[in-house]
C-alpha cells in the first residue's frame, strides 16, 4: 500500500507543480501568511516558490547562521530553500530534496531567477527521497522540512537518514502535522486525507519516540496553535490539505483543480485534481471530508526541535 500512497503523492504534487499556484494569488499567499511567512519574505523570492503547501515556517525557527549548510526535506518549488539561502550566505549551501520531478524542475527554474533575476550561487536540488538521500555523512549544519513527513510512510527510515547527514551538534527544525488524538475512521483510511497532509500524520508521543530511537536528543514538539482550517477557508487555493472553496472559478483560473481542470481529468488518472472516490476528485473528496470534520480537533501544526548529539560517548 505504501509504493500506491507514494505514487498517489507524486502525482498530486507533480500537478500542483504545474498548476500555476503562486504568490501572485491572493489565496495562496494568504495561507503561507497564515502559516507564518512575512510580506517581506515572500516578495524576496520568484512568486512560484509559494504554492501554498505550508504548515509553517521553518526558516524562522532554524535559528540558520552564515556559512551553515543547511538540507530542506520535501523542497517543493524551493520555498524555504531560496529563504535558507539569504540566510546562510555564499559562504554557506541550501539544498533542497524531493521526489517530485515536476517539484525539481521549478524549483531549479525558480533558482535560476531568485538573486533579481539572476541565478543563486549557493542552491543545490536532487530529485530524491527523503528516506535515501544522496547525500553525504555528517554534511548538513540544519535540517528542515516543511508539512512533508506527514506524507513519508517510513518515517523510522527518514529519521535515521536525517541523523545520518547531520553533523555531530547539527539540528532538526520541522513544521509538520502530528496528531492530537486518534483519527476517525474515515479520515484515517482516506488516500485523499493522505495525500492531504492528514491521515499520514502520528501522534506527537510517537514522533518524539522516532527521533529519540533515531538518535536525537533534546526533542521538543510544539503545538503552533495555528488554524488547520486556513487551507479550507481560502478561496481556490489548492494547496497541502487544502480543497478548493469555490466550484466556480473562472475558466482563466491558473488554480490546480480548478472546476474546469477538475471536469476534465478522467476518473483513471490519479494527478492533483483525480484519483477519484466515488465520482470525486482528491480536493472534492477532501474539501467533503473537511466540511464534516474540523481537522483541528485531532491534529496541531507543530514545530518539532532535535539535535543530533555531538558525541555518543
Amino acid at each position: 500500500m505504501s509504493s500506491e500512497l507514494t505514487q498517489a503523492v507524486k502525482d498530486k504534487y507533480g500537478a500542483v507543480a504545474a498548476s500555476g499556484l503562486s504568490s501572485d494569488q491572493e489565496g495562496v499567499r494568504a495561507v503561507a501568511e497564515a502559516f507564518g511567512y512575512t510580506a517581506e519574505e515572500l516578495g524576496a523570492i520568484p512568486a512560484g516558490a509559494n504554492m501554498g503547501l505550508s504548515c509553517g515556517n521553518p526558516t524562522a525557527m532554524a535559528s540558520l547562521k552564515p556559512g551553515e549548510v543547511v538540507v530542506d526535506l520535501g523542497c517543493g518549488g524551493g520555498l524555504d530553500v531560496l529563504l535558507a539561502a539569504r540566510k546562510v550566505g555564499p559562504a554557506g549551501k541550501a539544498i533542497g530534496i524531493d521526489m517530485t520531478k515536476e517539484m525539481i524542475e521549478l524549483a531549479q527554474r525558480n533558482g535560476a531567477i531568485a538573486n533579481q533575476g539572476r541565478p543563486v550561487g549557493n542552491v543545490e536540488f536532487y530529485l530524491a527521497s527523503i528516506d535515501r538521500m544522496p547525500l553525504a555523512d555528517g554534511i548538513a549544519d540544519c535540517v528542515i522540512s516543511n508539512c512533508v513527513i506527514n506524507l513519508v510512510p517510513d518515517k523510522a527510515a527518514a529519521f535515521r537518514e536525517v541523523s545520518r547527514i547531520l553533523k555531530p551538534g547539527g539540528r532538526l527544525a520541522v513544521s509538520d502535522i502530528a496528531l492530537k488524538k486518534s483519527l476517525p475512521d474515515e479520515l484515517a483510511h482516506d488516500v485523499a486525507s493522505y495525500v492531504g497532509c492528514i491521515a499520514g500524520a502520528i501522534p506527537i508521543e510517537v514522533y518524539r519516540q522516532l527521533l529519540i530511537e533515531a538518535g536525537f536528543a533534546n526533542v521538543d514538539i510544539i503545538d503552533s496553535g495555528a488554524d488547520l482550517n486556513a487551507y479550507a477557508k481560502v478561496e481556490n487555493q489548492s494547496g497541502c490539505c487544502s480543497p478548493t472553496t469555490s466550484t466556480s472559478a473562472p475558466a482563466t483560473s491558473s488554480a490546480c483543480c480548478s472546476s474546469d481542470n477538475a471536469s476534465a481529468i478522467p476518473s483513471t488518472s490519479s494527478g492533483c485534481c483525480s484519483g477519484t472516490v466515488k465520482g470525486e476528485s482528491f480536493h472534492e473528496r477532501l474539501g467533503d471530508l473537511l466540511q464534516r470534520y474540523d481537522v483541528n480537533d485531532y491534529a496541531a501544526s507543530v514545530k518539532v526541535f532535535a539535535v543530533k548529539p555531538a558525541s555518543t560517548l
